[in-house]
């Protein structure tokens, strides 16, 4: 039996309510199939308008195999192109960031416009059409102050996305805000492991003292499970919505991403040990009102986000091997906030620089675990870990529809 049938034969043989046998964990070849029908085909969240304000800026990623490139071009618009000269394949750009009026492969100085077309090849002989080598563009999307790309030949539909989650975020004015710091960690354990991780707080208790201080531990928080019958949460909502903030919990019918506005605790307003606002700037000047929460916004497999009142933390993952995972926080603040006057790093950024590093320790542990020869596969309880139930039903049935030859949805026109 080839590698597809025996995936797609553990799938739909899978105990529901439990967790994936230790191969979807730590096989590679079935990491290099995770790769090829998720990351590679589906909208990633990659990094935020923000960091590319003004023509000519850009940052570059690796997302598996794929070097990208992230640049505004001299219209405004975002684009991203895929980082690897058109003459021999050299990297373009190299640095993690930067500004160039043009982009130029070190190599032999191939020089390319900003929208990825080619302008200069020295030498290149009569024939050789300047036209035909332009960097291969990427799908790409902006939304609220998101950017979004796609490595597929054809992408999904992202409409879908725009229209759930531009009503939640828009509010939030985060194109007009900055990076007012970022961190990277590197976790020992597979993709899934973050995300099933996350999806939970059943133990929350026991391994983020900083984050109970703010973040509630009920189930309900997550969403999934009992959050319109919290009368406390219906509460919130009712609250928001009435001076003009969406917050009601939607989510994808494919459970791919969803939006909800969700309370602190009693009178927190953000993530800090005070609980008090960690930025005095508003991180929006079209949101004055106080106790708005936190809106979650998760975007499988690739991102989730806290958008509160006074800045918002975004998480990115990106799977580094079978059992390696990057995951970049990025903690955002109005442009005009000033450090030392409407923040300080160390407040700003306390609890969650405590909490990544104790779910690094988490999935690491996780991880070291499966890789038993006695591990099998284990029950989910009913009452905190929906979150995670939802999150493993997901990667189940999208992997088994890709693996059977189904589309999740309608494919756009290819790229030009």
């Amino acid at each position: 039996m080839d590698l597809r049938s025996e995936v797609l034969r553990k799938l739909k043989n899978r105990r529901e309510t439990h967790s994936l046998e230790q191969a979807f964990y730590t096989d590679p070849d079935l990491y290099k199939l995770d790769m090829e029908e998720i990351w590679y085909k589906d909208w990633l969240f990659i990094g935020h308008d923000c960091e590319i304000p003004k023509s000519g800026n850009y940052f570059t990623v690796q997302v598996g195999e794929y070097p990208v490139v992230v640049v505004r071009d001299r219209t405004g618009t975002v684009r991203a192109l895929h980082n690897s000269c058109r003459h021999r394949g050299s990297r373009v750009c190299a640095g993690a960031k930067g500004s160039s009026a043009k982009l130029v492969c070190p190599y032999h100085q191939w020089t390319y416009e900003l929208d990825g077309k080619l302008l200069f090849a020295r030498q290149m002989g009569e024939d050789f059409d300047k036209n035909q080598h332009g960097l291969k563009p990427i799908h790409c999307e902006t939304i609220g102050g998101y950017i979004f790309i796609c490595l597929a030949e054809e992408a999904m539909d992202f409409q879908p996305v725009r229209d759930m989650v531009s009503s939640y975020v828009m509010p939030h004015n985060l194109k007009d805000t900055k990076v007012a710091f970022e961190s990277t960690i590197i976790e020992k354990g597979n993709w899934k492991l973050v995300w099933e991780n996350n999806r939970e707080c059943y133990h929350c208790a026991a391994n983020h003292p900083e984050l109970c201080r703010t973040y509630p531990e009920a189930p309900s928080a997550t969403g999934v499970q009992g959050a319109k019958d919290d009368p406390v949460i219906a509460e919130h909502w009712a609250r928001c919505e009435a001076t003009g903030l969406p917050s009601e919990f939607k989510i994808d019918p494919k459970g791919q991403f969803r939006v909800a506005r969700m309370p602190l605790i009693e009178d927190a307003e953000s993530y800090t040990m005070s609980g008090k606002r960690a930025v005095k700037r508003q991180l929006s000047d079209d949101v004055s009102q106080s106790h708005i929460g936190t809106l979650l916004l998760f975007h499988y497999p690739s991102t989730w986000n806290h958008v509160l009142a006074d800045h918002a933390i975004t998480f990115r993952v990106l799977p580094l091997g079978p059992e390696l995972t990057q995951v970049t926080t990025k903690w955002l603040v109005h442009k005009d906030a000033v450090e030392g006057v409407d923040y300080t790093i160390d407040e700003l950024t306390h609890v969650w620089t405590e909490t990544n590093d104790q779910d690094r320790q988490i999935v690491e542990e996780n991880a070291f675990g499966i890789r038993s020869p006695a591990y099998q596969p284990g029950p989910y309880s009913p009452e905190h870990e929906g979150g995670v139930m939802q999150f493993v039903e997901w990667y189940t049935n999208f992997m088994a529809d890709r693996l059977q030859g189904r589309s999740m949805s309608t494919p756009l026109v290819r790229v030009a």
